[in-house]
């Protein structure tokens, strides 16, 4: 398995437009995310990325959502992903749309929202899928040009690894759109094998508690009860 972290540089898109067939790409992933956006609330959203700047949120009730990128439009806020310019738990959720199959850092881009996001906040995240058939494009060197095909691919299990280390639950998860080129994504395949989705999201709350129950660890912390000092025990 190749290290997440790499050397080598990525041009993202600036937008889904870039992307043969993006358009299909947004909707897809917007009529995803529309029954979540549903469920969030509070004061902050960030779109981390240009690709998470264009999806329409409006069925989302928080209302002040900023969008985050380093160049590009819609852009409100330029900065390093890698380096968030905002304060410890001060904002609700974080949507990160295509924003890792781009990033040179999955671990810091990761550990950075988690730092921003407060206790029980939302982390949407999605990203191509290597178990498709984009992922088997890679193998055809003709392919290789098209910008998705390049862009970096992470299985699920692997992802959710990362969101364990920090203590994050995942909600939700899914793979759709089977075939990448056509509007509806191939409709038939994409119920019969999703696991074959060339798009796949994963929907995420912060914990403040362990996920995981350790006895051992309990029984450590355990504070022995220790008998008093000229104490006697009663027949």
């Amino acid at each position: 398995m190749k290290p997440a972290r790499t050397p080598q540089t990525f041009v993202a898109p600036v937008s889904w437009n870039d992307l043969p067939k993006g358009a299909y790409y947004r909707e897809a992933l917007e009529g995803e995310l529309k029954p979540w956006f549903a469920k969030m609330y509070g004061f902050h959203l960030l779109k981390i990325g240009n690709l998470s700047a264009e999806i329409n949120a409006e069925s989302c009730a928080v209302s002040h959502q900023v969008n985050v990128s380093l160049a590009g439009e819609p852009m409100q806020v330029r900065a390093d992903p890698l380096h968030l310019p905002f304060a410890e738990k001060s904002v609700d959720a974080c949507l990160l749309a295509h924003t890792l199959s781009w990033c040179t850092d999955p671990h810091r881009l990761l550990q950075e929202v988690d730092r921003v996001l407060i206790d029980d906040g939302w982390l949407v995240m999605s990203g191509f899928n290597p178990i498709s058939l984009l992922g088997l494009a890679k193998a055809v060197p003709f392919a290789r040009r098209s910008p998705a095909v390049k862009s970096r691919m992470f299985t699920l299990m692997r992802q959710f690894d990362w969101l364990s280390l920090l203590n994050f639950e995942v909600l939700h998860y899914s793979r759709f759109r089977v075939l990448p080129w056509t509007k509806q994504g191939g409709k038939l395949l994409s119920s019969h094998l999703p696991a074959l989705g060339c798009m796949q999201l994963i929907v995420a709350r912060k914990r403040t508690i362990p996920l995981t129950f350790n006895p051992m660890k309990q029984s450590r912390n355990k504070t022995p009860v220790r008998q008093a000092v000229g104490a006697t025990r009663q027949s």
